[in-house]
């Protein structure tokens, strides 16, 4: 079915890092401004990897502090890097947190691209071929293991290429069933949709480019897979930076350092802000991740919340 809703929601991407106390003030800001979720990326590095000021976060274990910590948003990561966790960790990470935030919890999972990151980590890093290989088997068994019910006699087991489960019955039990909605994405025109075609209840667009045709792109993978292309949300990210006055668009516009992140960028006012994510509902999105920088200014969140969201989700979105 189509998604008539329109959802916008917020996504932190921290310059340099965050302790937890910021990530739950920019969260619960969130959440009274009236947004419909709060989504944070899963990095342990930032986009200048020689920063010496960033400070890394987990991202499962700050998701499971704000499933406490907040009443109504919707949580997750945008995206998670699949080469951080094995699959069944994994599953039981996201299953637990979404029984402690009352089944609030979405999954957004991709091969992970940031290769330095992980050598600063210790993380292992396979060729381009062998991620995509891995996240295909980690999607079927992170849903494998929450679609099989609870004491069934032969449990859950799958045996591929990279993974391998033997008879696990006792999986992880989400509170969202089936499972909490799955989100994947990414701009690659073949393997991106046909896994999101068979997995994904959102399917992300990324950054840039054409995204009508991205969108074109996961239906027809869709009807390849037997999938009826409008069962799954289309998201977009637009980075942005909002305001009420020119000294604040500046201000705010100016922490956007990478030009790539300014070509694809609302900056301006909410009214520019407003045509912006009518242009990427027009492309086919319903739903629209802000991509919020700089986390300690939550003069920005409220502003988007009282000048922006009512004009794209109407009134009761800010009284929800």
């Amino acid at each position: 079915m189509a998604h008539s809703d329109f959802r916008l929601r917020v996504l932190m991407e921290p310059r340099h890092g965050a302790r937890y106390d910021d990530i739950l003030a920019l969260a619960r800001t969130t959440e009274r401004a009236g947004f419909d979720a709060f989504f944070r990326s899963d990095h342990l590095l930032g986009v200048d990897p020689q920063d010496p000021t960033y400070l890394p976060t987990d991202c499962w274990t700050t998701l499971g502090g704000l499933a406490r910590d907040t009443t109504r948003i919707r949580l997750g990561a945008l995206v998670g890097a699949a080469t951080f966790r094995l699959p069944g960790i994994l599953a039981t990470i996201v299953a637990s947190v979404d029984e402690m935030s009352g089944g609030r919890v979405e999954l957004g999972l991709g091969t992970g691209w940031y290769a330095r990151e992980h050598e600063a980590f210790g993380i292992p890093f396979p060729e381009t071929r062998e991620r995509f290989d891995r996240i295909e088997e980690q999607l079927a068994i992170i849903t494998g293991l929450w679609r099989t019910p609870t004491g069934d006699p032969h449990g859950f087991s799958f045996s591929g290429k990279h993974y391998r489960v033997e008879g696990n019955r006792t999986p992880p039990a989400p509170t969202q069933v089936p499972h909490p909605p799955i989100i994947i994405g990414g701009s690659g025109p073949k393997r991106t949709p046909e896994i999101a075609a068979r997995y994904a209840n959102e399917f992300n667009a990324a950054l840039g480019g054409d995204l009508r045709e991205r969108y074109a792109i996961f239906a027809r993978a869709c009807e390849t897979a037997g999938r009826d292309p409008e069962e799954a949300r289309r998201s977009a990210v637009l980075p942005v930076a909002c305001g009420a006055t020119p000294s604040e668009v500046d201000r705010r516009g100016a922490i956007i350092g990478s030009d790539f992140m300014r070509e694809n960028a609302a900056i301006g006012s909410p009214g520019l802000v407003v045509d912006r994510i009518a242009q990427l509902r027009e492309s086919g999105a319903d739903t629209v991740y802000l991509h919020i920088y700089d986390i300690h200014d939550l003069d920005h969140i409220e502003l988007l919340g009282r000048e922006v969201l009512p004009q794209v989700t109407g009134p009761a979105a800010v009284t929800a």
